[in-house]
C-alpha cells in the first residue's frame, strides 16, 4: 500500500538501503572509489561490525528491488500532484479597436477621432501590458484610466471585459492604416502561469482633405477648432455699465467645446478698443472626460480700466468653428458689452435709498413732473432706450429654460421706440425673424440662441433720430390711391 505524501517533504528510506553491501564500491570523502574486499581478505577487528550485530546485510538483488518501488512511488506521487493543463480555446481571449468617426465621414487634419479598445477574455488575468503601435502621422492621447468590469456573454458564461479610449489627430490627409494592437496577458491556465499575446486586427483609417472655401486646417486664420458642440460663457466682475473713470473691472470667458481636448482649443483672443486699459490674465485649460465623450474647457482673463469718462462699447468676437456632426461651419460669439453708462443688472449692486425729508420728496415729484411736461411738449429727443431690469430678468429666464413663446411674449411689452431701434439694427432683427420662423412657419428650423439674443436685446440702444413719420404699410381696402385727383387743376 503506497501513502500519497506531500511533494515538498522528504520521503523515508529503510536504514539497510543506505548501508554499503558488501564485494560493492563507495565513494570515498573525497569523491573517489575505494575497493571493499571480502571477509576473508580483511583484517580482524577489535570492534564487532554493526551488520553482524543486527544481522546478515541485504543481498544487491534486495537492494535493487528496494529502489525500484520507492522511486516508482515517488514518480506516482509527482504524477498525482502535477495539476493537468487545459489548452486554451479559441474566442476565449478576443481584443478589438473600433474608430468612432464624427458624423460617419473621413475625418480632416488635426480632427479627433476615438479608438475604443474592448478585450473580453474568459481566463484569470494575473498581469497585463497594452503594447500599441507607434501610430506614426498621428498624434494621441488616452483619455481616462482603463477600466475592467465583468461582463455576460451570449452564451450566459461570465468573462473579464477591459476598456480604454485613445484620442488619435491626424497630422496630413491620406489614406493610412493603425496597426494592431497586442494585449500581452498573464493568466491563470488551471494553476500554472502563462503568457498570451492578444492582438487585434489592423485598422484603415482615410483623412480627407480639405475642398471648402475659406477656413480649414491648413489656414493660419481663423483657427481650426474641429468640434461637435462650443459653447462660451462670459461673466463680469463688478458689471461692466457700473464702471466708471479709472475703476477696474474683470472679465471671464469660458469656452467649451465637445468632442475634443483643451490643447485644441483657441489661444486668448485680442481685446482691444479705444478709451480702455486691458490687462491679460492666466488662461487655464482642462479636459473634462464625460460618458459622452472629452470636453475641452478654456477659461480667459482680463482685467479692464476705463480711461475715458463717456460710454466705451466693446465689439463683439466672432470664434469660426467646424461642426463635425454636420460638417459645416458654424460661429460662436463672446458677446459685445459696454463700458459705463448704464445702471446695474444684479438687485445686489444698487445701494439702499436713503430717507428723505418731506420737503425734498415733494421737490423732487414736482421736478418729475415738470420732466415729464417738456417731455410732452417737446418730444423724447434722442438718448438711450433699454428694457426694464425686470423685462430683462424675464427674457433671461426664458432663455436659460429654453421657452422660445414666453421669449417672444416678453420682446413684445417693449416700447415702440425700442422696437423700431431693433427692427434698424441688422443682427437684432436677423434675430428676432428666426424666432418668429421657428414659431410660426410651418415645419419651421430650430430656434436660434435665445441666451444671445437675450444679451443683445438687453443692451442699451440709441433712440432713434426724429423725422417725418414712416409710410402707412396697410392698402386700402378700395384700392391704391390715386395722388393725382389731389393735385390742384390748372386753368
Amino acid at each position: 500500500m503506497v501513502t500519497a505524501l506531500d511533494a515538498t517533504s522528504p520521503i523515508p528510506i529503510p536504514r539497510d538501503a543506505l548501508e554499503t553491501p558488501r564485494g560493492s564500491f563507495s565513494h570515498g570523502e573525497k569523491g573517489g572509489m575505494r575497493g571493499v574486499t571480502s571477509p576473508a581478505r580483511s583484517r580482524p577487528s577489535r570492534r564487532p561490525s554493526p551488520a553482524r550485530e543486527r544481522g546478515p546485510a541485504p543481498a544487491p538483488a534486495t537492494f535493487r528491488r528496494h529502489a525500484r518501488g520507492w522511486i516508482g512511488a515517488l514518480l506516482a506521487l509527482l504524477f498525482v500532484t502535477q495539476p493537468a493543463r487545459a489548452e486554451v480555446e479559441p474566442g476565449d481571449l478576443t481584443l478589438t479597436v473600433t474608430p468612432e468617426l464624427n458624423g460617419n465621414a473621413a475625418p480632416f487634419v488635426r480632427e479627433m477621432v476615438l479608438l475604443k479598445i474592448h478585450g473580453v477574455y474568459k481566463q484569470q488575468i494575473l498581469l497585463e501590458e497594452v503594447i500599441q503601435p507607434t501610430l506614426a502621422n498621428f498624434s494621441w492621447s488616452q483619455l481616462g484610466r482603463d477600466r475592467w468590469s465583468k461582463t455576460k456573454l451570449k452564451d450566459g458564461q461570465s468573462a473579464i471585459a477591459f476598456d480604454r479610449v485613445i484620442a488619435v489627430f491626424p497630422h496630413h490627409a491620406g489614406d493610412f492604416t493603425i496597426e494592431p494592437f497586442d494585449h500581452r496577458l498573464t493568466i491563470n491556465d488551471n494553476g500554472d502561469r502563462r503568457v498570451v499575446d492578444v492582438r487585434s486586427g489592423p485598422i484603415a483609417l482615410p483623412v480627407a482633405t480639405w475642398t471648402k472655401e475659406g477656413g480649414g486646417p491648413d489656414a493660419k486664420e481663423p483657427w481650426w477648432l474641429p468640434a461637435k458642440d462650443v459653447t462660451i460663457t462670459d461673466s463680469w466682475s463688478p458689471d461692466p455699465e457700473t464702471v466708471k473713470l479709472g475703476d477696474t473691472t474683470r472679465r471671464i470667458v469660458t469656452v467649451e467645446a465637445q468632442g475634443m481636448v483643451a490643447e485644441g482649443l483657441p489661444p486668448r483672443p485680442v481685446m482691444r478698443t479705444r478709451g480702455i486699459l486691458t490687462f491679460a490674465g492666466p488662461v487655464t485649460r482642462e479636459t473634462l472626460i464625460t460618458p459622452a465623450g472629452p470636453v475641452a474647457r478654456a477659461t480667459y482673463q482680463w482685467d479692464v480700466k476705463a480711461g475715458v469718462p463717456e460710454i466705451i462699447p466693446l465689439d463683439a468676437i466672432v470664434i469660426p468653428w467646424f461642426d463635425t456632426v454636420s460638417r459645416t461651419m458654424r460661429e460662436a460669439e463672446i458677446p459685445a458689452r459696454q463700458i459705463g453708462g448704464g445702471l446695474p443688472d444684479r438687485e445686489g449692486d444698487l445701494a439702499p435709498p436713503l430717507a428723505a425729508a418731506p420737503w425734498v420728496a415733494a421737490a423732487a415729484a414736482l421736478a418729475a413732473f415738470g420732466l415729464g411736461l417738456a417731455l410732452i411738449g417737446f418730444g423724447t429727443g434722442a438718448g438711450a432706450l433699454r428694457l426694464p431690469r425686470g423685462t430683462r430678468a424675464a427674457l433671461r429666464r426664458a432663455a436659460g429654460t429654453g421657452d422660445a413663446v414666453g421669449f417672444r411674449a416678453v420682446t413684445l411689452s417693449a416700447e415702440p421706440d425700442l422696437a423700431q431701434a431693433w427692427r434698424a439694427d441688422p443682427d437684432t432683427a436677423a434675430g428676432l425673424a428666426a424666432l418668429d420662423r421657428a414659431l410660426y412657419a410651418p415645419a419651421g428650423p430650430a430656434k436660434p440662441d435665445l441666451k444671445s439674443l437675450a444679451r443683445r436685446l438687453s443692451r442699451p440702444v440709441r433712440r432713434p433720430a426724429s423725422g417725418p413719420g414712416p409710410a402707412d404699410r396697410l392698402h386700402p381696402l378700395d384700392g391704391p390711391v390715386d395722388r393725382s385727383l389731389d393735385r390742384p387743376v390748372r386753368g
